[in-house]
Parts: C-alpha cells; structure tokens; sequence
C-alpha cells in the first residue's frame, strides 16, 4: 500500500496495527489513530502549527524531572486525569469521593502519632484535623493509614521550598485508632497557582484560563480489605471552588474549616490564639487487598 492521501491514510495505519499480539495494545493503539487523525482533519492545522505542537510537547519533555512532571500537570490541567479517576473510582453510597492525586505526593512521608503537629514550625494560623475512617456501613477501620499533605499559608509545598525550610513539613503518615480515628495539628492552607512557569503556564494563558486551586488538604487513605482512597478536603467558601485549574472539586469534599477563639481545643489543647477546625469523617471503598 502506498500513495496515501487524506482519505486514505487512517485505514492504512489501522491495517498496520491490525497484527499487534496484545489486544489491549490493538484496541487502545487503534483508538489513538482513530482519533488523533481525526482531530489532526477537524482542527486542519498548517505545517507551521504541526511544528508548533511537536515543539510543546518537546518544551514539556524537558520541563520533567525527580521533582516535577509537567506531562501530568498537562493532564490535570486538560482534565484528563480527573475522566481517568472518574472512570477508575465509582463510589458505593457511603464511600468518600475521588479526586486528583496531584504532583507533590511524597512516599517517604514521616510516621507521626495522633495529636502531633505537623507544621514543623512554619507561620500560619493553627489548624487542627479530626475525623475518621469507616467502611460505608459505617464500620470503623482501626488502625487505617492516613497520609496527609498540604500548603502553607502562601500556597507553598514543603518539596517547592526544601531549601529554604530543610526538611518535609505540613505532611505525614497516621495510623487511626481502635475506633478509626484520627487528629493532627498543622496551618490553615491557603489557595494557589499550578506551577505556570512552562509549557502548561504558556497553555493556560493562551486559552485565558488562570492557573489556580482552591485551598485543600490532601487525603490517602488505605485499610485492609479496602480500595485506597485518594483525595482532597477543600476550605469552604474559595474563590477558585467554581474555576479549579484541574476540576478536581466535588461538592462532597468541601468543608468549613470552622474558626475557634482561644481556649480548650476539642482534642484537649489548650490554645491561647485563635484556631481553625476542620472534621472530615471518610468511608472507604470494600475491596483490594490493603
């Protein structure tokens, strides 16, 4: 086969993959082409734009490295990643709703006992985190691991600034207690921008969106017998709640963060300035083999 035009090259790509040995590679490489050339016919670009494309892709190729990915800022911002948690995550009535898991995940997050403060001693208005974890019939899950993560009061990760704080702060690793709960200190998040400085930043600007999120607390949640959950806490009342950069928000997953004069907190810290509060009570998914 040759002498292929516009009508006849998307048959002739298909019948090249029509061989492929794994079936899920068939179907999903045969998808790709389907849908790529069309596109590449509805949007009918000229040579200069093609390049133009080839060259963001290579600009976002080179803005990855051990500390950022800009191919899953690309997704979050497109709202690929939010379809794919959609489709991967239907939750039972019960069942704490999915969301992103976003790019400043840490693995080696530091194991911490309920009740510690996790700020590690940054400025910001004193938060305290209560809740628990269930099954959807509101079984308790003893024992469940909690990750936790956030910003500071500037909107900053612990891994956007290492150098300058020198250790992992406002994250950390709990285990619930026999009655599936858990409590932690910390800082009041605040809202911010996506890092916007590259090829997703240069996007966003083309297509006149702006590059925030709404203020949140990060979730991973896991218990024997239960699908992991991976998800937000979001600040009631956000500017960004209706314009999240990556379309991560769901009504289910904002909250008060309720704000206390000082005194006696509920987990029975004395407190001589003001606070915030944030309860979260999450019910995981039965089922996978945590």
């Amino acid at each position: 086969m040759r002498n292929f035009n516009e009508n006849t090259i998307t048959d002739a790509v298909l019948a090249r993959i029509s061989d492929a040995s794994n079936p899920r590679i068939k179907q999903i490489s045969e998808a790709l082409v389907r849908h790529l050339h069309a596109f590449v016919r509805e949007v009918r670009p000229s040579q200069k734009e093609w390049e133009q494309g080839i060259d963001f892709l290579t600009r976002t190729g080179h803005m990855c490295d051990d500390k950022r990915q800009e191919f899953i800022l690309l997704s979050d911002a497109l709202g690929v990643s939010m379809l794919v948690d959609a489709i991967n995550h239907p939750q039972p009535e019960g069942a704490t709703e999915t969301t992103v898991l976003g790019p400043f995940y840490v693995q080696a997050a530091p194991d911490k006992a309920l009740g510690e403060d996790i700020s590690g001693g940054l400025e910001g208005e004193p938060l305290l985190v209560t809740g628990s974890v269930s099954s959807p019939d509101g079984k308790p899950l003893a024992g469940a691991t909690i990750d936790v993560w956030h910003s500071d009061d500037d909107g900053y990760y612990d891994v956007q600034q290492l150098e300058k704080i020198g250790d992992l702060a406002m994250r950390a690793r709990f285990h619930a207690d026999d009655n599936g709960r858990f409590h932690f200190w910390s800082i009041k998040p605040a809202a911010y921008p996506i890092p916007h400085d590259g090829p997703v930043g240069q996007m966003l600007e083309a297509q006149g969106r702006h590059p925030w999120r709404p203020a949140h607390v990060h979730f991973m949640i896991s218990a024997p017998g239960h699908e992991q959950l991976v998800t937000h806490v979001f600040v009631a009342g956000d500017k960004y709640l209706d314009s999240d950069v990556v379309f991560g928000v769901k009504d289910s997953l904002i909250r008060e963060f309720v704000r206390r004069e000082r005194g006696t907190a509920p987990d029975g810290r004395h407190m001589d300035a003001p606070f915030y509060h944030l309860n979260y009570d999450f019910g995981l998914k039965p089922g996978g083999s945590r």
